[in-house]
């Protein structure tokens, strides 16, 4: 049965006290349910430091997707366990946190393996993902579930918080024509660019703060090696956040369409409003349109090669502003 995260921390600081803490764990749920908020807790608690510190301590070894395709690759699994093997730096316990376990790949998923079947001495895995129907059945065989419900609605980033906003600005303030679409669609992608540089600069500054941590221990192969996959990672959490964000453009007319059928706006409640005025304004084959435009443009953009600018400019045109 899914627990409330803090009930579930409760549970397993208990274990650890009792000697009984799983070498590996599968923490799900929805987003919003706490999930990496329960890992860091845990770490926290165990290694005896501030929940803000966990991400840094030399004991902690964290894992994102970090390549175009916004997989964990088998590079990044290597170099985890070479991780795990060295002594702890504080002699206690070492943590390994793999967020969206999901996107493990193939050749990724089977070196995994090796590592939970063989983890190394007071080593605790910590997978953490929305989707754990994505992974093989052999590592979630091997991990204990955690699985965790979601008691509040989740907090909205920045760049989703802006883009609620120019939704709104584009309903309120602009016709749904040419000009008020070219509007939006430029505006969206400054959103996307100011997205990007902050994605930038948070990298860099893990980059720099690891350098410092590792510069007396490592050579400066593993650095040059480190600073291609930060830069994959960046590429990674951008179009992550990208994906989020044409989402959302998609979940308003849906909300739209959820309204004709007389149901609630669920997706962006927000912007609730709005989309009951195109409700009662738009034919349902109107919306079926809009929502197929927005969806290629989230698919498009997904595709090597595309110019995000101009796939931005005739998703949004169709979506917001078609022709009549």
């Amino acid at each position: 049965m899914p627990l409330a995260a803090p009930d579930a921390l409760r549970l397993l600081v208990n274990a650890y006290g009792q000697n009984r803490l799983a070498h590996a764990y599968l923490v799900t749920g929805p987003r919003g349910s706490g999930k990496q908020e329960l890992a860091v807790s845990l770490c926290a608690q165990i290694l005896n430091c501030a929940s803000d510190k966990v991400h840094s301590h030399p004991d902690v070894q964290w894992l994102a997707p970090e390549s175009k395709s916004r997989q964990l690759s088998v590079e990044q699994i290597r170099d985890l366990e070479q991780k795990l093997r060295m002594r702890s730096l504080s002699g206690g316990k070492k943590f390994a946190i793999l967020q969206d376990a999901d996107r493990l790949g193939t050749q990724a998923a089977n070196a995994f393996l090796k590592t939970l079947e063989e983890p190394p001495k007071d080593t605790h895995l910590i997978l953490v993902t929305e989707q754990p129907e994505q992974l093989l059945e052999t590592i979630i065989s091997r991990c204990v579930e955690v699985s965790l419900k979601c008691l509040q609605k989740p907090q909205r980033g920045p760049s989703e918080n802006a883009l609620i906003e120019l939704i709104k600005g584009f309903f309120e303030r602009k016709k749904p024509d040419l000009r008020g679409g070219l509007w939006l669609a430029q505006q969206i992608q400054t959103l996307l660019s100011e997205t990007k540089d902050t994605i930038q600069a948070q990298m860099e500054a893990e980059s720099r703060a690891e350098e410092k941590q590792y510069k007396q221990v490592v050579d400066s192969k593993w650095f040059e090696k480190r600073e291609d996959l930060f830069a994959a990672r960046t590429q990674a959490l951008y179009l992550g956040e990208r994906n989020r964000i044409l989402e959302m453009l998609e979940a308003f007319w849906t909300d739209v369409l959820l309204i004709q059928q007389s149901q609630a706006a669920r997706h962006l409640p927000e912007c609730a409003m709005h989309a009951e005025s195109n409700a009662a304004a738009l034919s349902i084959d109107s919306v079926l349109k809009r929502i197929q435009f927005v969806t290629q443009l989230r698919e498009h953009a997904q595709m090597s090669g595309v110019n995000e600018a101009l796939a931005l400019e005739h998703g949004i045109l169709g979506g917001f502003a078609p022709e009549a």
